[in-house]
């Protein structure tokens, strides 16, 4: 077999959302009851809890939802994704870091989380782009090299719920339902690729 041919076998379908049921997870991690007011009903699964929020006369609670639904690492791709489609709204300082998050996702290695980590403590400020490093760093593993212990489950999400609202935030009053929208769009994809 030459390398195309492997490049072209079926892989597993990766899994993209935390393994637990929709009301278990605001049980899981009490900092999403803390952020979501609206409570799933009993056995409601996570695209339909998503669509309710989105309906909801705070649909940004959907992309909190989304946040802490993901996997660590996929709801930081997805913050990446959210950002990028916003880069307009991003100070050109932010792109170093946008670019750095942009070759970890790529090809993650501990090396450059630590890196990331370790930038986005030290910046200036809590731009979108630092918050979603942040959210990076928390995301896979120890913060730091000499820090064994995993973050805690709510750390990636709330920064990466920062990162996004904070970039929304930034767009006109007119165009922040357009971007929202886009984002949800996104976010319900990974919900079904579930």
């Amino acid at each position: 077999m030459d390398g195309n041919a492997a490049d072209e076998t079926t892989k597993p379908p990766r899994r993209m959302l935390r393994d637990v049921p929709t009301p278990a997870l605001f049980a899981a991690i009490p900092q999403l009851g803390e952020l979501v007011k609206l409570r799933p009903r009993e056995d409601e699964e996570g695209l339909a809890f998503l669509a309710r929020l989105r309906a909801s006369t705070t649909p940004e609670e959907a992309v909190t939802f989304t946040a802490f639904a993901a996997l660590p690492s996929t709801a930081t791709g997805w913050g990446y994704e959210c950002l990028r489609l916003m880069a307009d709204h991003l100070h050109p300082q932010e792109r170093p870091m946008m670019e750095k998050i942009a070759l970890w996702l790529a090809q993650p290695t501990t090396r450059q989380r630590h890196e990331i980590m370790r930038e986005a403590l030290w910046a200036p400020t809590r731009s979108p782009s630092v918050l979603l490093a942040l959210a990076a760093g928390w995301s896979t593993g120890g913060p730091a090299p000499n820090d064994p212990e995993r973050s805690a489950a709510h750390k990636t999400p709330v920064a990466l719920n920062s990162a996004v609202l904070s970039c929304l935030a930034r767009a006109d009053l007119s165009r922040r339902s357009f971007y929202l929208a886009r984002f949800l769009d996104m976010a319900e994809a990974l919900f079904r690729a579930y």
